[in-house]
């Protein structure tokens, strides 16, 4: 019924309605791109970015069923003609501030996503600037002439729609869903093209009979919610209506840091694990801080050698930005998990620091030392965080050893920020791959 150039099938371009204004600019296949447009000898043929696992593939590569993130050596079995490239992190931290520099200069309404990607609202340009369509169409010849890459736009009424248009668009595509027929595009979709649909949620929806949005659609709600649950019910049966609220959000900051690092195939001892992450905690405690914020939840996020995943996570008894806290909650959660990693082998570890506030707002505590001989009474223990129970919000009184975490913390970033992230390590590190650390958008 669709076509990527906008246009729908049996319908004249002039009843496409105006409030169909939020764009989903998705780049395609982003590391890969960007490396054969600085490498024409790549062009038009299949390449993969990564080490010892898939980063990114093109499309050429996926045509023979390459797919993130899996092994390289399965990669090449699939593709022996492949060429793998190393990542260059710093040349897509760059094209990627170069897109967005196109995403702000068409409109001040942009939600970035992740480094390839933004939300648009276009919403009251059509005297300036026509039509989202004809935006939707400028904004990707400019990303093509000004940065030299592909990019797909998805146009629809809602952020959701506008996402599961540009997925379908793809590739170097332009999708436009009008709003008269939104379910008509919707319904016929496969249930994965719903946010919050992966593969567990996709094989209980299937095991019911399941395999379409419109048949989801017809299913009761609080039948759906059966399958799938309460929660994840009620939003899929919503997303199968194209029901959507939300609007496109400037000046919205993260809700969670994370950093990780792919393992390979390879065995790791736990000692190795837990000193890689170590330095996966050195990199996000820093970016924690230097956006002036602190965390109270710590992830673990594990990829076993089947490629299934596992979260593990701790609270801590106060918001903190320090290493040396949110360290001992990462090698707690490790040790407990340490006899799954053994039997299951390990591919991945992430850590990632949620439930944000902004740096000052943490209570604060007092050092009572209860158990100190002068004070004749039994010391309040600690919990998983290293930190004691807040007693008074009010007094601004902190121990001397959590000053001089404090201290140590602000020496290495200062040291780290003006010579470089690897010129101050841990000694666990020295002689190990330090990983890829992945660009992000400013927080």
């Amino acid at each position: 019924m669709f076509v990527p150039d906008g246009v729908p099938f049996s319908r004249p371009a002039a009843i496409v309605r105006s409030d169909a204004t939020i764009l989903h600019a998705d780049l395609d296949s982003f590391y890969a791109s960007v490396e054969q447009r600085d490498d024409p000898s790549l062009r038009g043929r299949p390449v993969i970015v990564g080490g010892g696992v898939v980063l990114a593939a093109s499309y050429e590569a996926k045509a023979f069923g390459v797919r993130t993130p899996s092994s390289a050596g399965l990669a090449l079995r699939l593709c022996p003609q492949a060429v793998m490239v190393r990542p260059r992190m710093s040349a897509y931290a760059e094209a990627s501030k170069a897109v967005f520099e196109v995403f702000r200069d068409t409109t001040p309404l942009v939600e970035g996503i992740s480094i390839d990607e933004a939300f648009l609202d276009v919403g009251g340009l059509a005297r300036v600037s026509g039509t989202p369509l004809a935006i939707a169409t400028r904004l990707r010849a400019e990303v093509r002439e000004k940065v030299g890459l592909p990019i797909t736009v998805g146009i629809a009424r809602t952020k959701f729609l506008a996402k599961v248009a540009s997925a379908v668009g793809k590739p170097d595509g332009l999708l436009l869903v009008p709003p008269d027929a939104e379910l008509e595009f919707l319904h016929p979709l496969p249930v994965e093209r719903l946010w919050g649909v992966g593969a567990v949620t996709a094989g209980k929806l299937r095991a019911y009979g399941i395999e379409t949005v419109g048949q989801m659609a017809v299913l009761p709600e609080r039948e759906l919610m059966a399958v799938v649950g309460q929660g994840a019910g009620r939003h899929l049966h919503a997303l199968s209506w194209a029901r959507d609220p939300r609007r496109v959000q400037t000046g919205t900051r993260r809700r969670s840091i994370g950093a990780q690092h792919a393992l390979g195939r390879g065995q790791r001892s736990l000692d190795e694990i837990e000193a890689i992450a170590a330095s996966l905690v050195d990199r996000v405690t820093r970016r924690l801080r230097r956006a002036g914020r602190v965390c109270r939840t710590v992830v673990l996020r594990l990829r076993f050698a089947d490629f299934t995943r596992a979260t593990r996570s701790v609270t801590v008894g106060q918001a903190t930005a320090r290493t040396e806290t949110i360290l001992s909650a990462v090698r707690a959660l490790l040790h407990d998990v340490g006899p799954l990693i053994l039997d299951q082998g390990l591919t991945l570890v992430g850590v990632a620091l949620t439930n944000l506030d902004r740096e000052g707002a943490e209570q604060l505590a007092l050092p009572l030392d209860l158990g100190g001989e002068d004070q004749g009474a039994r010391r309040m223990p600690p919990d998983v965080g290293g930190m004691r129970p807040a007693v008074n919000a009010g007094v601004r009184a902190v121990p001397a050893g959590a000053r001089d975490a404090v201290a140590l913390d602000a020496a290495v970033d200062s040291v780290r920020s003006r010579f470089g992230a690897v010129a101050v390590t841990r000694a666990a590190m020295l002689g190990r791959d330090r990983g890829v650390s992945v660009p992000i958008l400013p927080d």
